[in-house]
């Protein structure tokens, strides 16, 4: 378990170096974590199914606030997957939670501005209209949709990596993408299921 959250905590820094223009620029690499924040080494619950597991854990993602994302494919792979973030509106950081269990961080990353003619061209473009009480909706690979409602939005730095931790005893989606005009930090919105 805490190999699986090391290798998420540092798949998540090239997230959150990539997920950005969409150039893979590497002057947006992170900076060393401080001490003072979580460690993603640290032990976590183990997480419990709450509905069937799908064999297929690609996910679709839909937020009606957001004009691009519109049943969207989003695959479960590491950050650096730089072909994956060109080809989708965005990805499911392998080794963070799924919607069907009972308490998890569905962390999902986006381009704010992507590449021309790509699913990712300004998919996460407005991730920035989404405010508390928007939904947000995941659907799993066996058509079981999840609603999520927006909680709480944020501009972290690309070394806070406490954003991709579980939340204890909830269910969120979390979506990521990189703030403007200069990409330096990223914007993140999160949302709780709805019960």
């Amino acid at each position: 378990m805490k190999l699986l959250l090391i290798l998420a905590a540092l798949a998540t820094i090239a997230v959150f170096s990539a997920a950005c223009s969409g150039t893979g620029d590497s002057a947006n690499a992170p900076e060393q974590p401080r001490q003072d924040e979580p460690r993603a080494e640290e032990e976590t619950p183990a997480e419990q199914p709450t509905a069937e597991v799908p064999e297929d854990t690609t996910l679709k993602l839909t937020v009606p606030k957001m004009a691009q994302i519109k049943d969207d494919d989003i695959p479960t792979t590491v950050g650096d997957n730089e072909a994956a973030l060109e080809e989708h509106a965005a990805i499911h950081l392998e080794g963070t939670g799924f919607p069907w269990e009972q308490e998890a961080n569905v962390y999902i990353a986006g381009h704010r501005l992507g590449f021309p003619n790509t699913d990712s061209w300004l998919a996460f473009w407005d991730l920035n209209v989404l405010e508390n009480g928007d939904e947000v909706i995941v659907t799993d690979a066996n058509g079981k949709e999840y609603t999520y409602v927006v909680f709480n939005e944020l501009e972290v730095a690309p070394t806070d990596l406490y954003v991709i931790e579980p939340l204890p005893g909830k269910n969120i989606v979390t979506l990521q993408t990189c703030t403007l005009p200069d990409y330096a930090n990223r914007l993140v919105v999160q949302a709780e299921l709805k019960s």
